[in-house]
């Protein structure tokens, strides 16, 4: 089972370079890192773990700037978001990040996604909070037609591109979405709580499912597995990866009997040497 880990980068934090050389020295296989813009200070939406929202949330760095740093110091780290919040992104710049950083990385990139939980962050980037899994989901297939090998033009709901030239290209093949349906960009995984809409977008859309926590999958992937198949998906390309998880013995054994082959382990937004311990506790799971 592949190790990786996950972090709130902010400007008070170890720094993206620090980190990358620290995970590549110590065997962990990547980095995925969140997203934020900002974080509105009048604010009704409940932090999502309860109580006041920590300080890192409205500090967080760039994902794909960070990133960007980690690919340039390492080789083998694989990279990621966990999550990018596509909605509040321009599809036809983010599709040229997105396939720039799996390009300079040599295809070292996952693109995790998610709907997003902050109401007031997505107002201020225009989102209709009841519309944006619509929105995802259109900006998601125009993403995909400036991805793919030919010019390919998208209209949609909610935004359009005419046929272009666009590269570089993500390194990543095409995956099949289904029967002649070609999936193009880099691994595509969609974070988020169990639940019939996020499962039947993961069997739409995406390479898999990024079950926030890691909670609950004894119940939830069964049922997610059989949304796949009848989705017309091969049973063995879905990838299902905890996402998040505070690790004890116990529960990496009980995701390693589930199947699971990566799991992404939440470290501490803190400075280098606080980072560095635990990865050193972390390192007995590799």
């Amino acid at each position: 089972m592949r190790i990786a880990t996950t972090i709130f980068l902010t400007d008070r934090t170890i720094s993206p370079v620090g980190l990358a050389h620290s995970l590549e020295e110590r065997g962990f296989s990547g980095l995925y890192l969140p997203e934020h813009t900002h974080i509105p200070v009048t604010r009704e939406t409940a932090a999502p773990m309860g109580g006041e929202l920590p300080e890192m949330y409205g500090r967080t760095l760039d994902p794909f700037v960070a990133l960007g740093q980690a690919a340039a110091v390492t080789d083998r780290l694989q990279l990621g978001t966990g999550i990018t919040l596509v909605s509040q992104h321009d599809p036809i710049g983010l599709a040229k990040q997105v396939a720039t950083l799996d390009h300079l990385s040599h295809g070292r990139f996952t693109l995790g996604i998610g709907y997003g939980w902050n109401v007031e962050e997505a107002a201020d980037h225009g989102v209709e909070w009841r519309t944006r899994r619509d929105l995802v989901r259109d900006r998601m297939a125009l993403m995909r037609a400036l991805w793919s090998p030919e010019p390919t033009a998208y209209v949609g709901q909610y935004c359009s591109v005419q046929a272009s030239t666009a590269y570089p290209k993500p390194v990543q093949p095409a995956r099949e979405l289904g029967p002649g349906a070609p999936l193009y960009g880099p691994r595509t995984l969609i974070g988020g709580a169990a639940g019939p809409k996020l499962f039947a977008a993961i069997a739409d859309h995406a390479d898999g499912w990024l079950p926030i926590g890691g909670g609950g999958l004894t119940e939830s992937l069964p049922v997610l597995r059989r949304l796949w198949e009848t989705a017309g998906r091969d049973p063995k390309s879905l990838q299902v990866v905890p996402y998040a998880v505070r690790p004890t013995p116990g529960k990496m054994s009980h995701y390693a009997d589930l199947g699971i082959e990566e799991v992404v382990l939440q470290l501490p937004s803190a400075s280098k040497p606080e980072v560095l311990r635990t990865l050193d506790e972390f390192a007995q799971h590799l």
